[in-house]
């Protein structure tokens, strides 16, 4: 049975915004697997639409009651789904409870786990508790709009600030406000990603991006990404249309990197986490570190954060993705 390949189903697609960029990320994954070590096949699911993408080029669908398929007259089972949906239902906690059900290990956190991170005013809430530094935030809800006024707003969070979607794995919806009177279409916005959003004050430094995974039997947290734009945010066109210079490893001082490395594994732990992480960080002038979200399913092109710094770190992506699957069975 140790000589036979584990079957890997690479979970793509998903129901939000970034649905196509989650099958790029499924794509560089399937480059990056061993596949004298397994079996992979690229599943994409949209709302009850769940295909698996065979080496012929069909596409068979996936019975949800065991998440099995048919290949060649024969059924198949997987051993284990790599998640890398952006948003729901792959980065909330929706599949991972499925999984759970049937009883399929998988490559994120749990459900709790994810559905707090999902949520970025619940999970700076929740760290602010364990000391993480945190941008100071305000939630408005869908029909509650009027209940904080704008110069309410301006008064606590200050100006310029963002505006984003606080329950949405995507980029779309954000915005950065520089004049009160921004606010209320900025909100509306957001609200078209989300029923909740989140306004938070705006940080100035150097943004950062640091990936992490740990083992049974080892920590590894890779070189942090430094993250350069002329836009006037990390967009989705930064992100996504290479509006964006990424440095890595990133220019700061060895002790602020030592400490930032510090802060990701401590995070990690807090949330028992499961499977690699990306965390993204803002550091002031005066070497103030401030978290801004923690993905627990980061993108995973070639040329994604977490590829670049694996590299960095010397060490090979499928080396990184083994650790992660057989973790779940040592």
């Amino acid at each position: 049975m140790m000589n036979m390949k584990r079957t890997i189903a690479i979970v793509c697609g998903g129901d939000s915004s970034e649905h196509d960029v989650s099958l790029r990320s499924a794509q560089g994954l399937y480059s990056f697997f061993d596949k004298e070590r397994y079996h992979v096949y690229i599943v994409d699911i949209k709302g009850q639409d769940w295909h698996v993408e065979l080496p012929d080029g069909m596409t068979t669908k996936i019975d949800r009651n065991d998440f099995s398929f048919m290949e060649d007259g024969q059924k198949k089972m997987f051993d284990y789904a790599y998640i890398t949906i952006h948003g729901t239902p792959g980065e909330n906690g929706l599949l991972q409870g499925y999984f759970d059900l049937i009883g399929m290990p998988y490559s994120t956190s749990g459900v709790l786990v994810e559905a707090m991170t999902f949520n970025k005013f619940v999970l700076n809430q929740y760290l602010r508790g364990y000391g993480v530094s945190v941008a100071d935030s305000l939630l408005i809800l869908k029909g509650y709009e009027e209940v904080v006024s704008d110069d309410e707003v301006e008064q606590r969070i200050g100006m310029p600030c963002f505006v984003k979607p606080a329950a949405d794995g995507s980029s779309f919806g954000v915005t950065k406000v520089k004049d009160k009177d921004q606010l209320a279409p900025a909100i509306r916005k957001a609200m078209l990603e989300s029923p909740e959003v989140m306004v938070e004050s705006f940080l100035d430094g150097t943004e950062i991006s640091q990936g992490v995974y740990k083992t049974k039997d080892k920590t590894v947290v890779l070189p942090a990404t430094e993250v350069v734009t002329s836009n006037e945010f990390f967009d989705y066109d930064a992100k996504y249309n290479g509006q964006v210079q990424e440095i890595t490893p990133a220019r700061i001082p060895e002790n602020v990197a030592a400490r930032v490395a510090q802060i990701s594994s401590h995070i990690y732990d807090i949330l028992h986490c499961n499977g690699i992480i990306r965390i993204d960080y803002i550091i002031s002038k005066e070497g103030k570190i401030s978290m801004l979200e923690v993905n627990t399913t980061p993108g995973m092109t070639a040329t994604s954060f977490i590829p670049q710094q694996v590299k960095a770190a010397g060490l090979e992506m499928k080396d990184v993705l083994a650790d992660i699957v057989e973790n779940q069975f040592a």
